[in-house]
């Protein structure tokens, strides 16, 4: 079977001279080609066939952007130091956080607090969770987290998390409103499960089981189905579901079943967006991705 094309993901408006990762990178292979699992079925029944998808980002909720926010910033912006819970799978400790840098769920938030800041004179991609700051911010203590060079394929040591579950980069797998207004969102997005394995699969890196039983390990990629007529959503809708058929989801995470990730934006259309809500588990399939590229192993 002749390999799928494989492209580079589109940069960030405010970081155009940096890549998201390497064209052969898994975020940014194409699957639509791919034969289906053996397992498939099994799988996608663990993760719920009657659970619709559900997009977890929009413009807002609960008075706070909806979605994982993420900040460029420069090589001159000041770096403080963070502590970690998880200081042993953790990278760094100096990390560039603005005072005004965005919390996922707002400064109050109680979630995940996701923080993803992106350096664009360096392309290095910065991600906290659990991100609190404290002394007004002069210092951080967050759960774990990573320093991704964007130019790079390297994975991090195995059995390490990140600032997900999986130990893979938030950043490319989020859907972004700038990717929607140009038509295309070109690499996989992801998505969470409620159970998952004791187990991971490349690229993930890390485990984080939740339930006893045959669950979905992390990593674990999957496609909307070529069959599922998607012409009718409405544009934004259609855009990222199109990206569920050609480039799938990779599971990092645990959470409601098919959550799908993406940043905050006022631009988002809502009520668009949930329309994807017609698709559910029954529509995806599990993708066998063995004869893709590996690399950073």
């Amino acid at each position: 079977m002749a390999l799928p094309a494989l492209v580079r993901a589109h940069p960030l408006p405010g970081a155009p001279s940096c890549p998201i990762f390497p064209p052969d990178n898994p975020w940014n292979q194409r699957v639509d080609r791919l034969a289906v699992a053996q397992n498939s079925t099994r799988l996608i029944a663990s993760i719920g066939l009657g659970n619709p998808v559900h997009p977890d980002f929009g413009t807002t909720y609960n008075g706070a952007p909806n979605g994982i926010p993420y900040m460029v910033v420069d090589k001159h912006t000041h770096r403080v130091p963070v502590s970690f819970d998880y200081s042993s799978e953790s990278d760094g400790h100096l990390y560039p956080l603005p005072a005004n840098v965005p919390i996922e769920g707002g400064r109050n938030s109680s979630g995940d607090r996701h923080v993803i800041v992106i350096d664009k004179d360096t392309c290095t991609d910065y991600e906290l969770y659990a991100a609190y700051p404290q002394a007004g911010g002069k210092r951080w203590h967050a759960g774990s987290g990573a320093i991704f060079n964007l130019r790079s394929d390297h994975l991090r040591p195995a059995g390490w998390t990140s600032a997900d579950a999986a130990g893979l980069p938030i950043l490319p797998g989020l859907a972004r409103y700038d990717e929607v207004a140009r038509g295309v969102i070109d690499h996989a997005l992801r998505f969470t499960a409620p159970c998952t394995a004791n187990a991971y699969v490349y690229p993930a890196r890390h485990e984080a089981s939740t339930c006893s039983g045959f669950d979905p390990p992390m990593g674990l990629r999957v496609r909307l189905k070529a069959s599922v007529n998607i012409s009718r959503l409405p544009y934004q809708a259609r855009v990222v579901a199109q990206a569920l058929k050609t480039y799938g989801l990779i599971l990092a995470d645990n959470g409601s079943p098919w959550y799908i990730s993406g940043a905050p934006n006022p631009r988002w259309n809502d009520d668009a967006l949930h329309q994807l809500d017609q698709l559910s588990g029954s529509d995806f399939e599990v993708v066998d991705t063995r004869s893709l590229p590996h690399p950073g192993r």
